[in-house]
């Protein structure tokens, strides 16, 4: 007879801006088939439902090391949202002294270091340093026979789009629109991200410009599908509206996702991104 080897874990269902993921501790013991795992509970009827899953890891280079998984169960290289509620949960819990005002997570993407934002004790809200964008077509990736891909016309399944591409340790697609109102993303998202030009499959931020310092944007995610906010996302549609000189570098940039707000400044060293970070409520499962 096989040996029963299911345990009950503790979990932590977070949410920034509407991008829910599910959280795991194992920083003092790991959880075996991540991939197996986020897939079976991100299922919205069958499991705890979630965009994802997130475990946090020991790390020897920073205070965690996050390992997200998408729900389809591929492995993400960095995630925003998520990395700010890896944040929260880190101070809030008390695994980093509480006299602490910075906090450094690991990811596939590098080590990001994060200003928490702190409210009678609790993180209300974390300023990360989300690192410099990479422009360079091959480090992306995305196969367009070009070096840098910037305001690009290409067409995908025989649709005419006009092309960013920006990787901030993962890779995005930004297409501006002149209008969300009605937008087909979930069809233009779809054809964009399994697209073989991009290698690791791409993000997809569609883009509305309000004015030089606000922007409107829904995401078509890898793996995921369209959800309501995406911090990579948000900063890659920053970063690609100076780039075709939208916006300014240097500047406070207000991105209206369909979860709220997030604050980008892309600088000439870095891009920062400002967001809350929710708890949603704590449970147990057997795994």
């Amino acid at each position: 007879m096989k040996k029963n080897t299911s345990k009950i874990w503790n979990f932590e269902k977070m949410q920034g801006l509407g991008n829910d993921y599910i959280y795991f501790d194992c920083l003092d013991e790991p959880i075996e088939n991540m991939r197996d795992v986020a897939k079976r509970l991100s299922n919205r009827n069958f499991g705890i439902g979630g965009d994802g899953v997130v475990f946090i890891c020991p790390s020897q280079l920073a205070d965690a090391k996050m390992r997200m998984f998408n729900a389809d169960g591929s492995e993400a290289e960095m995630c925003g949202n998520a990395i700010r509620c890896v944040a929260k949960l880190m101070y809030d819990s008390g695994r980093v002294d509480k006299k602490r005002k910075k906090i450094d997570i690991g990811t596939l993407s590098g080590v990001k270091n994060i200003a928490l934002n702190i409210k009678k004790g609790v993180v209300q809200s974390a300023k990360v340093n989300m690192g410099k964008p990479i422009l360079d077509a091959s480090k992306i990736p995305a196969n367009f026979g070009i070096e840098e891909i910037i305001s690009h016309e290409t067409k995908f399944g025989g649709i005419q789009c006009v092309i960013t591409c920006v990787s901030m340790g993962n890779p995005h697609c930004v297409v501006f629109v002149d209008t969300l109102k009605n937008f087909e993303v979930e069809k233009i998202g779809k054809l964009i991200e399994n697209d073989p030009r991009f290698p690791q499959r791409a993000n997809i931020e569609f883009v509305e410009i309000s004015d030089e310092k606000n922007l409107k944007m829904r995401v078509w995610e890898r793996g995921s599908g369209e959800t309501l906010s995406c911090g990579t996302g948000a900063c890659a549609s920053v970063v690609a509206a100076v780039l075709n000189g939208y916006c300014q570098k240097n500047e406070d940039i207000t991105v209206e996702l369909l979860g709220g707000n997030l604050v980008i400044n892309y600088t000439n060293d870095t891009v920062f991104m400002t967001g809350e970070a929710t708890h949603v409520f704590s449970g147990t499962i057997e795994i």
